[in-house]
């Protein structure tokens, strides 16, 4: 068996999510280091009790956080796990990175903590989101957002799904565009805070350009695809594929079709809240084994059913 470990994005994210795995010493410790780095209490923003969730600054650190976490514990228990690559969904690629020791963590945190808040300023400045198109036309759906000033294919998931991204108005215009052409069978609109991926973000792209002449990245230990270019990453391209990521499309399908081509991957195991990854791999290949922690029991679980790999 080959896995292909996939690390959540934004948006996956839920008020509570990591609290009950807080009282294994490896995650609690991982989560302490976080906290010191990014100089921020991660388990009061995991708890999200007066909804620091709903904000970008806070979420990006939060969920990488709970990622890696979870990544520390397999390390510890199944340190035979047959990690063959590694697939981040946008803000996932930063765990993955720490993950593949390909980033510092004490890095890595800080880093996020600043991506963060460089994307909520640039979310507060114009009004704009997001809307996942199901079953859809590509070809018609990239002709629609070419035909709109504001609006841009900001997510090729899965060979089912697409999210476009734009202004608000935007969004309005291309989704009445999408359904008066038939040109996909659902178009939903998506409850962020922002239009990640698109040009809307350059403000943001630029900042983080600056930021990321300081952060050192070494070669990773577990290849990593990246959603921007659909290759491993290499030490030497990280910083400017990182900084092209915030305001570029991303690929995720295309990612894990390279993971099976190139890697052998015959099985996923999804890190993090919800399955939405795991479902776009099975859109991909059906025939991927699929697996998911998110909880405690999901980690018991996971490692009583894989002692092969201890």
């Amino acid at each position: 068996m080959r896995l292909g470990i996939l690390f959540s994005g934004q948006g996956a994210q839920k008020p509570g999510m990591g609290c009950d795995l807080l009282a294994d010493e490896t995650f609690s410790k991982t989560l302490e280091q976080a906290s010191e780095a990014a100089e921020l209490d991660i388990v009061k923003l995991l708890k999200s009790e007066n909804g620091e969730l709903n904000q970008t600054r806070y979420v990006q650190p939060a969920l990488a956080a709970f990622s890696l976490g979870i990544w520390r514990m397999l390390q510890r228990d199944l340190p035979k796990l047959p990690a063959a690559g590694m697939v981040g969904l946008s803000l996932g690629e930063y765990p993955a990175l720490m993950a593949a020791e390909s980033l510092a963590i004490d890095a890595g945190f800080a880093l996020l903590k600043d991506r963060g808040q460089y994307m909520q300023t640039a979310a507060d400045k114009v009004a704009s989101t997001l809307a996942a198109v199901i079953d859809s036309d590509v070809e018609q759906v990239e002709k629609i957002c070419a035909q709109l000033p504001d609006v841009w294919v900001a997510n090729y998931n899965s060979p089912r799904q697409l999210v476009i991204g734009g202004t608000q108005t935007g969004i309005k215009e291309a989704v009445e565009r999408l359904n008066a052409n038939q040109a996909a069978k659902r178009v939903i609109k998506l409850n962020v805070s922002g239009a990640f991926h698109t040009p809307l973000f350059d403000g943001a792209r630029q900042q983080m350009k600056a930021r990321l002449r300081d952060v050192e990245f070494s070669q990773p230990k577990v290849p990593v695809i990246s959603n921007t270019i659909v290759a491993p990453f290499q030490a030497e391209e990280t910083a400017a594929i990182l900084e092209r990521q915030l305001a570029a499309p991303t690929h995720f399908g295309q990612d894990l079709q390279y993971l099976i081509d190139h890697q052998k991957i015959e099985g996923t195991l999804e890190i993090g809240p919800g399955k939405t990854l795991s479902k776009f791999a099975k859109q991909v290949d059906a025939g991927l084994t699929r697996e998911h922690i998110e909880t405690r029991l999901d980690y018991e679980n996971f490692v009583k059913e894989h002692a092969q790999w201890s």
